[in-house]
C-alpha cells in the first residue's frame, strides 16, 4: 500500500503542495527501513530515488582514497535525501549510511522525473526545493572541510 496524501502532506519538503499535487506522488511513492551501519547509496553508484526520512539519522560522506569517507553532514528526519537522481548522469555524487535505525519514504526517481514532463508547474517547484537543498549542503559541507583544515592546521590554496 502506498503511502497516503495526508502522510506526504506532513512532511516538511512536501509542504505547500497541493493535494492533487500529493496525490500524484504518492504512487511513486513507498516505505523503507534502514538498519544503524547499513548503506543506503555509495559514491558513484546509480541514482535512482530519493528520500524522505521521517525517523532517524544518516550521515552523508564522501570517498576519500586511502582514508575512511569523510562525514559532510549528519541528516535527522524530518528531510530529504538524495538529489542526484534529479540530474544527469544520475550517479550518486555523495555516500549515505544510517546511523541508527531510520524509517523513511522512498521515492522512484525516474517516475517522478516523468511526472515532471507531464506536470511542468510541480516538477517546477519540487526541483526549485532540491536546488535549495543541495545549496544549504554544500554550504555545511564547506563549514566542515574549513574546521577540519583549521583542526589540523592544514592549508591547500587553490
Amino acid at each position: 500500500m502506498f503511502p497516503t496524501v495526508e502522510t506526504l502532506a506532513d512532511q516538511p519538503f512536501l509542504s505547500g503542495l497541493t493535494d492533487h499535487q500529493l496525490s500524484l506522488l504518492a504512487p511513486l511513492t513507498s516505505r523503507s527501513m534502514f538498519h544503524a551501519g547499513n548503506r543506503i547509496f555509495r559514491e558513484g553508484a546509480p541514482a535512482e530515488q530519493f528520500w524522505l526520512l521521517t525517523q532517524g539519522q544518516v550521515y552523508l560522506d564522501t570517498e576519500v582514497p586511502g582514508h575512511d569517507n569523510f562525514v559532510l553532514e549528519k541528516l535527522r528526519a524530518p528531510t530529504v535525501l538524495g538529489c542526484s537522481w534529479l540530474f544527469a548522469p544520475y550517479r550518486w555524487t555523495f555516500g549515505a549510511v544510517a546511523i541508527d535505525t531510520t524509517h523513511a519514504l522512498t521515492f522512484n526517481g525516474p517516475l517522478v522525473r516523468a511526472l515532471f514532463q507531464s506536470d511542468p508547474g510541480l516538477g517546477s517547484e519540487l526541483t526549485t526545493r532540491f536546488l535549495s537543498v543541495m545549496g544549504r549542503r554544500l554550504h555545511a559541507a564547506r563549514r566542515r572541510m574549513a574546521d577540519c583544515q583549521r583542526a589540523t592546521g592544514h592549508r591547500r590554496d587553490l
